[in-house]
């Protein structure tokens, strides 16, 4: 397939946020775009008023006639996330039409780009929005496809005129092996996705075929410690090719010295908390550094990353309450998210309300969630979001609370937890997840803030 001759595309899971990226990327590039989500939510309105169409019945005859014709104009993207079931899927597979999956779209377009991809379980969302950053706001510029959206820039995709692309590589049904990137970010490997990949030892062999794939002249930036072959280790925890050294809180924020080739950068300021995100700033101050960004313009730029959407996200600050909204769903994101509030909120008693997402991540990792969320002072949890699963015999939220060494657990529903802030009124409350938990977020903001 030939991206050039595209005209029509329609998206079938327009609303996730890859998904939404390319319906973008292609309405910018001027073809007629729409597609199907099973629901509204914030991010389908915002792709409406941008002029692209979306239904929400599974009705092959609301599809635009446009878009059903068999051809090298038409493009037909899907999401595995959709059941194999869905009528509108299968009609267009009776019509001839050729599916293709997000990630098989992403490395067509990017064939003839300069490709910085970032991989890992966690934290290539943010490393891939900082590096994004320091690009933009150096003057350089790129094109981006995020997997979140920006806070500087409001989008999850950026265009540019020059052959830059960054791309976050996503290992789920180890997609990112649609991916040959120039240079490769490896930000971590930790276990998960074990329904796909069945062990860690597999999902590490699919982490070594990505970076493998690199150009002949390409970089491999990966964290130290983790088992794949680099050309720059880089660390916020132990010395390395290049690392954060003098990682400290002032003033409620964090600073850093930055140390590579025996120069050292003192007192960086990075625009998000925790060290975790530290660490993903030292990789894509290396990434910078490899494509000749000045130093100065890189700290300007770390100093004033906003972060992502849902990615330790303020809600509420003021003297009375902090709010605070992330996306971590994996056992090691949520010591990463704790130990940040912690650091920045000592004082406070941490009140934290959270979703499990997927029954067979709940099931494999039981033991890391009990000791992640034995890191609150008290504990609101939610019954566990399905995404793509049926439900596994003995795996619920009450399984989970039963293994979390805490004095102050519930089990709560949407209504118990907006009742508990009204009458509690935490002073630091935090939600993570990411299932559709972010749906308490304005309730709960509204609570707080006018009772």
């Amino acid at each position: 397939m030939n991206i050039s001759d595209i005209r029509q595309v329609y998206l079938i899971g327009i609303g996730g946020i890859g998904m939404s990226a390319l319906a973008r990327y292609f309405r910018h590039m001027g073809c007629l775009v729409g597609g199907y989500d099973k629901t509204e939510t914030e991010l389908t309105r915002q792709l409406v008023a941008e002029g692209i169409a979306v239904n929400y019945a599974d009705d092959f005859d609301v599809v635009n006639d446009a878009f059903k014709t068999a051809d090298e104009h038409t493009l037909i993207i899907y999401t595995p996330a959709v059941p194999g079931e869905l009528g509108i899927l299968n009609q267009f597979q009776v019509l001839g039409h050729a599916l293709f999956k997000r990630s098989q779209v992403l490395g067509l377009i990017s064939q003839r780009k300069f490709t910085i991809a970032v991989a890992g379980t966690h934290g290539k969302t943010t490393t891939t929005a900082l590096i994004t950053h320091i690009l933009t706001d150096s003057g350089v510029g790129c094109s981006a496809f995020l997997g979140g959206l920006s806070t500087n820039y409001h989008t999850n995709v950026l265009f540019s005129d020059n052959d830059i692309m960054v791309v976050e590589a996503d290992e789920f049904d180890r997609s990112f092996l649609t991916l040959y990137p120039d240079i490769a970010v490896v930000t971590s490997a930790d276990a998960d996705h074990l329904d796909i990949y069945g062990d860690k030892d597999q999902l590490h062999e699919s982490f070594r075929l990505f970076l493998g794939q690199l150009h002949s002249d390409g970089k491999r930036i990966v964290k130290g410690g983790l088992p794949f072959e680099a050309d720059i280790h880089y660390s916020a925890t132990e010395v390395a090719d290049a690392y954060a050294d003098q990682v400290r809180v002032k003033k409620g924020e964090f600073y850093f010295d930055y140390v590579r080739g025996g120069e050292r950068v003192a007192d960086i300021r990075l625009g998000v908390p925790g060290r975790h995100n530290i660490e993903n700033a030292v990789a894509a101050t290396v990434v910078a550094q490899l494509l000749e960004i000045p130093i100065a313009k890189i700290t300007k730029a770390l100093s004033s990353f906003a972060g992502v959407k849902r990615r330790f996200e303020y809600v509420v600050r003021t003297e009375d309450a902090v709010y605070i909204d992330d996306y971590a769903h994996h056992p090691e994101e949520l010591k990463a998210f704790f130990s940040a509030v912690r650091q920045l909120y000592p004082e406070k008693k941490l009140t934290a309300i959270f979703q499990p997402h997927l029954f067979s991540r709940t099931r494999d990792f039981a033991a890391g969630f009990a000791e992640a969320l034995g890191m609150v002072d008290a504990l609101l949890l939610m019954e566990i979001y399905p995404a793509r699963e049926m439900p596994i015999k003995g795996v619920d939220a009450q399984m989970l609370l039963e293994k979390i060494v805490l004095v102050d657990k519930h089990v709560a529903s949407p209504d118990n937890i907006k009742e508990y802030v009204r009458n509690v009124r935490p002073e630091l409350l935090v939600t993570v997840g990411a299932g559709d938990i972010d749906l308490l977020v304005k309730p709960l903001k509204a609570i707080l803030e006018h009772g």
